[in-house]
């Protein structure tokens, strides 16, 4: 263990100069409980492990028989991104310039796709001059103009067409109802890229944290009816992401199933010969962090935390209610071995900032004790906000 731990700083010293963060203010931790017992800490802390992120993201590019894009919303913190490269994530999906400075920044030899459908002009010229960028979404005409209009009329392009696909009631976010071009539309879309690109490819989204690995097939079964009519040669098919992650008593499949199902509906499909891309965020570091938040009130059976919906846990909110996995921890003695459901409320004024759970924990917890919510790796700390002031929070690390 010892070994492990002075590799991993002498690698975060040199990517903390590569970023211009000093790793160091984010000590090593055994274990979430360590880090309580030793910082007692009065703001929120996220721990990350990096180590487990490395063998994650190595998991599923093992695992997966295409190119691995990891979505950088779901966690743009450069330790995970450091990390994910490590572990064989060497293309990283990016919507914005801000992102691609960020990978470019982290992981320099890193692929990127521009895969936003709707771009900003200045975005795509920094892309394609800038950075390096040859791969693009898009689900309009008018987005395909503008691409062509900012790269110059490149020679060099990879384009996608994003496919729009019916709802999924299996998703916690349909991701068809903003973006993706209806069957005809792509057909035409398809027909006109064709002409433009060296590499023309087809993506689309079954949504995120799906319960069902059917949608792929049903995705795949779509992708194939648009390819056939289309009439033209398309070279790929990007999957987009929706691996889900278990959280509280859900029922969800694993990776491997969901890839089984990509797998088998490509060779039903007879598309298999065709390169393969897929988006994976959330069940790349999800279960890699947590979010330990302080205790500042009970009342019966809600507990006012120092962090809330406007902070790392919207996703436990009433848009999405996600139950996430928690353990309370103690600076001293233990609690009681019963447990009792609770609602938590986050700690700004507004009476949204809700979370009703229930989150299992034990029925003598008070203040000044302490939360770990787990598996928020994905998205906690890329929606933060700082309403009411209380976007301030800790970074620790585990292994």
């Amino acid at each position: 263990m010892s070994q492990i731990l002075s590799f991993n700083k002498r690698f975060y010293k040199s990517t903390a100069r590569q970023i211009g963060t000093d790793i160091e203010q984010h000590p090593y931790f055994a274990s979430t409980e360590d880090m309580v017992h030793a910082r007692r800490p009065a703001l929120p802390v996220y721990t990350l492990n990096p180590k487990k992120i490395e063998d994650t993201g190595a998991e599923f590019v093992n695992a997966f028989p295409g190119k691995t894009l990891f979505a950088v919303k779901t966690n743009p913190h450069p330790i995970a991104i450091a990390n994910l490269y490590k572990g064989g994530v060497h293309a990283f999906d990016v919507a914005s310039a801000e992102e691609m400075r960020l990978v470019r920044k982290v992981a320099p030899k890193a692929e990127l796709y521009f895969m936003h459908p709707i771009k900003a002009p200045e975005a795509i010229r920094e892309a394609y001059y800038e950075h390096g960028v040859r791969n693009f979404v898009l689900d309009h005409a008018d987005e395909l103009a503008k691409i062509l209009r900012e790269t110059n009329n490149a020679n060099d392009l990879n384009l996608f067409v994003r496919l729009g696909l019916p709802k999924n009631e299996n998703a916690s976010i349909d991701l068809s109802a903003k973006f993706g071009a209806l069957p005809e539309m792509a057909i035409e879309l398809l027909r006109a890229c064709r002409v433009f690109c060296v590499k023309l490819g087809v993506a689309f989204h079954v949504g995120t944290q799906i319960s069902n690995a059917a949608a792929y097939a049903n995705a795949i079964n779509i992708v194939r009816g648009v390819i056939e009519r289309s009439g033209v040669r398309v070279d790929a098919i990007d999957i987009g992401g929706g691996f889900p992650v278990p959280y509280e008593d859900e029922d969800v499949p694993s990776i491997h199933t969901c890839i089984d199902v990509v797998r088998t509906a490509l060779q039903c499909a007879r598309l298999d010969h065709m390169e393969l891309l897929a988006e994976p965020g959330r069940a790349m570091v999800a279960q890699s962090g947590s979010l330990v938040v302080r205790v500042e009130a009970r009342r019966g059976s809600r507990l006012y935390i120092n962090d809330g919906t406007y902070g790392g846990l919207f996703d436990a909110g009433k848009w999405l209610n996600t139950r996430f996995p928690v353990q309370a921890i103690r600076a001293h003695g233990a609690f009681n071995d019963s447990l009792e459901s609770y609602s938590l409320a986050g700690p700004t004024c507004d009476s949204l900032d809700m979370m009703e759970g229930p989150f299992m924990l034990p029925t003598d917890i008070r203040e000044g004790d302490w939360i770990e919510i787990k598996n928020t790796g994905a998205y906690s700390q890329s929606i933060r906000t700082n309403f009411n002031g209380f976007g301030a929070c800790d970074l620790a690390l585990i292994g």
